[in-house]
């Protein structure tokens, strides 16, 4: 009994010693990365002592760091490895034009982003680990960044609902309904090639205004996120819409009044208002080009999958 603890005990101490050069440089480096967005979640959600000069993040943050460097040299054998592969696969998909180091970059400054915005920030991570068709191209092709999107999307808070007064806490999501409308009063529903998923960039859609669903869908949420809005996109296995989020349920009652009686009175007469609550009880309008106003019918119910664009 006592030779086996021994043995497992040495086992670990040969695994905890100094490794290789360049094995303690891509265990640092993998130490970094993970430990950014760790740090980020734990923060997040955990109460803020205020301590002075901030010296409660700098002890959080080497913690998570001296953590993460234990486990990696544990495992450094089985992850020296796994990036090595991982490197292989990179290098294949940047030289066909597929996913390869640019994407992974773009991906993790993206993710950073958000997460330090986000009061759920680890919901961002899920988000990038749950399946979703098409994710990466979707991502990309959501330019909220983009100047022609945002000028749209100026162009359109100009337009409708302007003068709605007495609402300061929902001003964003009134722009937001102000772009739901001059889209989906102009949307031109166009078919892919035939056989083949064809993803437009936001501001190619942006030109003629049309599309498929998923065109459709990556236009609005572009649009919704470049004036602070909070989109995601709804998979249903042969179609997907987009959502915008507008609090929670005491909130829904102010943005159903609003849509019945103030902003959408004629196109709402006598309907629901559709809308999913997720599993922090937020809700989620619909925003579907078959929708003549937000919370209009669904096309299709179902979820197979969420991507959120914080």
């Amino acid at each position: 009994m006592t030779t086996s603890g021994s043995f497992s005990f040495q086992n670990i101490k040969d695994k905890l010693q100094i490794p290789r050069p360049w094995d303690m440089v891509i265990i640092f480096l993998l130490n970094i990365l993970i430990a950014i967005p760790v740090f980020i979640i734990i923060h997040q959600n955990i109460i803020d002592p205020q301590w002075p000069f901030q010296v409660d993040r700098i002890v959080l943050f080497v913690v998570i760091v001296v953590a993460i460097q234990l486990l990696l040299r544990l495992l450094r054998r089985i992850i020296i490895i796994c990036i090595a592969l991982y490197l292989v696969a990179l290098l294949v998909g940047s030289l066909s034009g597929n996913y390869g180091f640019n994407s992974v970059f773009e991906d993790y400054r993206f993710m950073i982003y958000s997460m330090s915005d986000s009061p759920n920030p680890q919901d961002l991570i899920l988000s990038r680990l749950l399946p979703f068709p098409n994710k990466s191209r979707i991502l990309t092709a959501v330019e909220y960044e983009n100047p022609k999107i945002r000028n749209f999307a100026l162009m359109a808070t100009t337009k409708g609902f302007r003068d709605v007064r007495g609402y300061p806490q929902y001003r964003t999501l009134i722009q937001c309904f102000a772009i739901f409308k001059e889209i989906n009063t102009r949307w031109n529903y166009v078919s892919d090639p035939k056989g083949r998923e064809y993803i437009a960039d936001a501001s190619e859609s942006l030109m003629y205004l049309s599309g498929d669903c998923d065109d459709h869908s990556i236009l609005m949420a572009a649009c919704v996120k470049a004036i602070g809005g909070t989109p995601r996109l709804i998979h249903t296995g042969g179609h997907i819409y987009p959502e915008i989020l507008i609090g929670d349920k005491a909130d829904l009652e102010t943005i159903n009044y609003l849509i019945k009686k103030v902003l959408f009175v004629k196109e709402s007469k006598n309907k629901q208002i559709h809308y999913h609550i997720d599993e922090r009880g937020q809700v989620w309008l619909n925003l579907d080009y078959t929708a003549t106003y937000p919370g209009g019918p669904f096309m299709s119910e179902e979820i197979l999958g969420a991507l959120t664009l914080y």
